[in-house]
């Protein structure tokens, strides 16, 4: 079992980049994607599926898009069908701004979820920030209701760094949004009181640089390697144990953050 997410900081960007041949060829059996910035008339099909070249696995798009155009959006392509698909979190604000898509894939004896979900920013202003803040303030909730009925994966892009090893210049950024005490401290909250697990972590938890997600257009961020690990698959215990190996695809670039590819012994 594959699992990759990917903030594609617009899909029709990253397609035009090579993104959707790049996921063809990576035997992916879920892809969750953020940042989509497109209303669902802007997706053509080959946006909308991906067509596995390793196997005849077709996966298909499930989309929660934001009412403001060209903003947030998130997508979950999977090639088995779900037992239910839902759309955002029943918070007016937050579902406006298109930030969830749950797939469920439940069978007798087992309650499963696969999650694609994009955190806000709070880098532009307070008031980002404070909704920030809100939001965490939800997930906190939803995600131990969450984690007492199923099992799940929540891939996507938080926009928090845990730890130091999670972003190069740590010293310099412990004001900054996305690596506050208090941002940093609902992570500790959630893995731990949820709990839930950071896969990428529990399989390399001394890894530094090799593991950024994201990096700055600035100042020539990507070329130096001054990044962020800010895009994560969180689990429930039970799924997280069968976690085989995972990695960070930098070889392209199709946006200014790196696809997270994750294998499973298990399978949906």
């Amino acid at each position: 079992m594959k699992i990759v997410s990917a903030n594609l900081n617009g899909i029709r960007s990253a397609a035009n980049k090579g993104f959707f041949s790049w996921a063809s060829a990576q035997h992916i059996d879920a892809l969750g994607v953020q940042e989509v910035k497109a209303q669902a008339a802007d997706l053509t099909l080959d946006l909308t599926q991906v067509q596995d070249s390793v196997s005849s696995n077709l996966l298909t798009g499930d989309f929660h898009f934001a009412q403001k155009k060209g903003y947030s959006g998130v997508g979950l392509y999977t090639h088995v069908q779900p037992s239910d698909v839902l759309v955002g979190i029943g918070n007016e604000e937050f579902d406006f701004e298109g930030r969830w898509i749950e797939k469920r894939f439940d069978k007798p004896g087992r309650k499963l979820s696969l999650i694609s979900s994009y955190f806000p920013s709070g880098s532009s202003s307070d008031e980002r920030q404070s909704a920030k803040f809100r939001f965490l303030d939800l997930m906190t909730e939803r995600l131990k209701e969450l984690a007492a009925e199923r099992e799940f994966v929540l891939m996507g892009d938080i926009n928090i760094a845990h730890q130091n090893l999670d972003l190069k210049n740590w010293k310099s950024n412990l004001k900054n949004s996305g690596f506050t005490p208090e941002e940093r401290q609902w992570m500790t909250n959630t893995l731990s009181a949820t709990p839930l697990v950071d896969v990428y972590r529990q399989l390399y938890p001394l890894a530094s640089e090799t593991c950024y997600t994201w990096w700055s257009q600035r100042g020539q961020a990507y070329a130096k390697n001054v990044g962020w690990r800010i895009d994560y698959q969180l689990a429930t215990p039970g799924l997280a144990k069968g976690a085989l190996k995972a990695s960070v695809f930098k070889e392209e670039k199709f946006s200014d953050h790196a696809p997270l590819l994750i294998d499973y012994d298990w399978s949906i």
